[in-house]
Formats: structure tokens, sequence, C-alpha cells
């Protein structure tokens, strides 16, 4: 991950190699607001930054650690 620059975008396919949730676990998290929303690149075309991935893997390693 650390070779992915912050200003990057991630596709789905990426993202879930990152997070290993299935697709529609990923997008009710989104919708739900515990994972990052997506950036809407064209009709059919969706990414998530890469700066708040990040983050987000930040945050659950250190909810894994605290448990």
């Amino acid at each position: 991950m650390q070779s992915i620059p912050d200003n990057a975008l991630l596709r789905l396919p990426q993202v879930l190699t990152l997070i290993p949730v299935s697709r529609s676990a990923w997008w009710a998290g989104c919708k739900s607001g515990r994972y990052p929303k997506p950036v809407k690149l064209g009709p059919r075309t969706t990414a998530w930054k890469a700066s708040e991935i990040h983050a987000l893997l930040e945050k659950l390693s250190s909810e894994t650690r605290e448990n």
C-alpha cells in the first residue's frame, strides 16, 4: 500500500484487495458511512481516494490492536 500515492484514485477491485469484504458489504458500508464515499468519474465509473482508503486501513488496524 505504501507504493500507492495519496492522490491516486482506486477502483473497486483494488479497494477490495486491501479490505477483504464482499462487494455488497462494501457498498452497504459506503451507504451507511462506515467506508469512504465514492467519487464518480463518469456515469459507470466510480473510484475512491487512496488517502481515504489509507486512513480507513489505519483506523481498522488500530481497532484490531485494541481488541
